[in-house]
């Protein structure tokens, strides 16, 4: 009897893609917010990662977080 090794699948290699990968990547946040919140929510190890990552925000958004954060803060 033949037996199949399992093997994680990590998307197509560099030279698949045309290439090394790329260091940075520009996508819209509504295609990263719904999975971050997701693997926040299960506590998804793996977000730990990446916690020290800087990332790349418009300044709108910038400012809109800012006061998002001043506003809710708990009154006492």
């Amino acid at each position: 009897m033949a037996y199949s090794r399992l093997r994680v699948y990590y998307g197509p290699r560099p030279a698949e893609r045309g290439g090394a990968a790329p260091q940075r990547v520009t996508v819209p946040l509504g295609d990263v917010l719904p999975i971050l919140a997701d693997a926040q929510r299960q506590e998804r190890a793996w977000v730990q990662d990446f916690l020290d990552d800087e990332i790349t925000i418009s300044s709108d958004l910038y400012e809109v977080l800012l006061a998002y954060q001043h506003y809710r803060r708990p009154a006492g």
